[in-house]
């Protein structure tokens, strides 16, 4: 097992990125999304999927939807998500001012 930064992203206003992608012969868990509004005066509204075997996004798949961040505001999201290989996790908001960090562990399937 390895515990590591999964994934960094500062995507481009609505636009779905992938910030993960679980290796072949690999599962996840996924424990921590920080997301971090860079500036000071608009807020963002961000989102956050997991899609299985990096199927193609379907309403399902949201664990967060269009929640505001406020200018210069900080959080973070813990979770105990796990994940199988091929296994997607995508991030969007609605500003180019926002960046995402995911934290968690890899282990090597045998």
């Amino acid at each position: 097992m390895s515990y590591k930064v999964l994934g960094q992203q500062n995507p481009a206003a609505n636009t779905l990125v992938d910030i993960y992608t679980v290796p072949a012969s690999n599962s996840a868990v996924i424990s921590t999304l920080t997301i971090c509004n860079l500036d000071a005066s608009a807020n963002a509204e961000v989102r956050c999927a997991v899609r299985p075997a990096g199927a193609t996004i379907s309403n399902e798949h949201y664990i967060v939807y269009d929640a505001t961040v406020t200018g210069n505001e900080t959080f973070g999201l813990t979770f105990g998500i796990t994940m199988s290989a091929t296994d997607v996790m995508s991030v969007r908001s609605t500003t180019a001012n926002v960046s995402f960090n995911l934290y968690g562990s890899e282990i090597t399937n045998i």
